[in-house]
């Protein structure tokens, strides 16, 4: 980039007050030959030329009323309205945004590793205006491109909170490591709140997916069917033969790819939504107790007992897990007895994991809180016969070894003595 088109890019930001306003796009561009231009714009992408340089852009726009999986966009709307009436201290929580400030996001990359050899040859995002969903991509044609790649994107982002899909651990954090790289040119990137669906996904529904690609996630959760797909893991390969072939049959597989990534995290906010405010009328009990949990996690105890409440009767393994969680947030409240009663129930659940820890819990509370030395021992002697039975030489929940219970009995045995 020449001195004198640095120069003119900047004078928006130079003003005597130290205001700045949002750079615009050059009047002036170069004479750039796009290679297989008409057949960009036969698929509804067109150049963005900036001084010597372009990148492409691909824009769709979907009507709200557009179903993609078990939802259409517009109940995407109905989601962040329930958010706003019925405010639940939630992290995916969207009380005080409009529909509009939520930016679906989603990127495509050379690899999978991080730090400045990963450059990221597609940026791709939606976000509601008006009665329509327009989705939006930006397109690194060579790797010399990316100040036009950033500039393009940067200048109308316009959004309060970023939705992705492990975009914390590594869309957002590349997006930076390689913005470093051009930030004197283009637009200082934006402040924002993040709501990241993988770590939603994993919570609801790690106890029924063995593996939580968003790809399984939107067949198995949200009915969304590939058809004709590009693998992820071929994206660099086809993009690397874009760079030395121009041609550009092989991205059109990538931004379709791209596209249902992007419209699969607006039915997936939109289907977790429902499931945490307790509005997906086929959400199973298994899924009902993992919000439940996750709210007791939060700190949120009425609403997780809201939840784990319309689950104990019964006498699946739900239900006992329900009754664990809730027997938890009675200990922390000292309500002893009604800890005790649904420990107790969870002790015969026939689960040995369960058992196991509800009689741990009740040695604990009989010992140090009932003062029945008899029943304590009781339990420890169960939860020892529960670890001699099990392969697993430890309790998860406090690391309770052998040893350490066979040491517990003593004491007990001793107390008892006296």
């Amino acid at each position: 980039m020449s001195l004198k088109n640095k120069l003119n890019r900047l004078k928006p930001h130079l003003s005597v007050g130290g205001s700045s306003e949002k750079m615009n796009t050059p009047l002036k561009t170069a004479n750039i030959e796009v290679p297989f231009k008409e057949k960009w714009e036969h698929a509804n992408v067109f150049p963005f030329f900036l001084d010597e340089d372009y990148c492409l852009i691909r824009e769709v726009k979907y009507p709200l009323s557009h179903q993609h999986g078990h939802y259409c966009f517009r109940d995407f709307l109905t989601a962040v309205d329930i958010w706003n009436k019925q405010p639940v201290n939630h992290p995916l929580s969207a009380e005080g945004h409009q529909a509009e400030e939520l930016f679906f996001f989603d990127t495509e990359t050379t690899g999978l590793g991080g730090g400045v050899g990963n450059t990221i040859f597609l940026l791709g995002y939606a976000s509601v205006s008006g009665d329509s969903l327009i989705l939006r991509q930006h397109i690194l044609p060579n790797p010399g491109a990316e100040v036009a790649l950033y500039q393009s994107f940067l200048e109308k982002v316009n959004y309060k909170t970023l939705v992705t899909y492990n975009g914390k651990s590594f869309d957002w954090p590349q997006v930076k490591t390689r913005h470093t790289l051009v930030r004197e040119h283009v637009p200082k990137l934006p402040q924002f709140g993040h709501f990241d669906l993988f770590h939603a996904a994993k919570r609801l529904w790690k106890h029924k997916l063995e593996r939580l690609k968003l790809a399984v996630v939107e067949k198995e959760v949200l009915g969304v069917e590939r058809v004709d797909d590009i693998p992820g893991f071929l994206a660099p390969m086809i993009y690397f033969d874009f760079i030395d072939s121009k041609q550009p049959d092989g991205m059109m597989g990538i931004l379709k790819h791209n596209e249902i990534d992007i419209l699969s995290l607006v039915t997936l906010y939109t289907h977790i939504t429902f499931q945490l405010c307790g509005l997906d009328t086929d959400q199973t009990r298994p899924e009902s107790f993992e919000v439940g949990r996750w709210f007791a996690a939060l700190g949120e105890k009425n609403q997780a007992e809201k939840v784990l409440t319309q689950l104990v009767n019964g006498s699946d393994m739900t239900s006992f897990q329900a009754k664990f969680s809730l027997a938890l947030q009675r200990k922390k409240e000292k309500d002893w007895v009604k800890a005790e009663k649904l420990f107790s129930d969870v002790a015969d659940s026939g689960n040995k994991r369960l058992m196991l820890e509800a009689c741990l819990e009740l040695a604990k509370i009989y010992e140090h809180r009932i003062k029945d030395y008899k029943l304590a021992i009781e339990y420890c002697q169960k939860a020892i016969m529960l670890v001699s039975q099990s392969e697993q030489t430890s309790i998860i929940s406090g690391h309770c070894s052998l040893e350490q219970l066979q040491f517990r009995l003593k004491r007990l045995e001793r107390k008892m003595a006296k």
